[in-house]
């Protein structure tokens, strides 16, 4: 009888601790992604590329083309 009870124990310890780490995961998740909410792009800008040394060529019109 004393297995089972300690069994239930921990089966509620393992879910409250699984509960635990989701609430974290989403508390996380809210502080960690506030600039979408804020209006910002979530892609990269010309600045941001040539930050990272990726930067756009230049675009060539037909009429500067000689």
């Amino acid at each position: 009888m004393a297995r089972r009870s300690r069994m239930s124990v921990q089966k509620r310890k393992r879910e409250r601790d699984k509960a635990e780490r989701a609430a974290m995961k989403r508390e996380e998740r809210s502080t960690k992604e506030p600039r979408e909410e804020a209006g910002e792009p979530a892609v990269a800008t010309d600045a941001d590329l040539e930050g990272y040394g990726l930067a756009p060529e230049p675009e060539e019109d037909d009429a500067e083309v000689g």
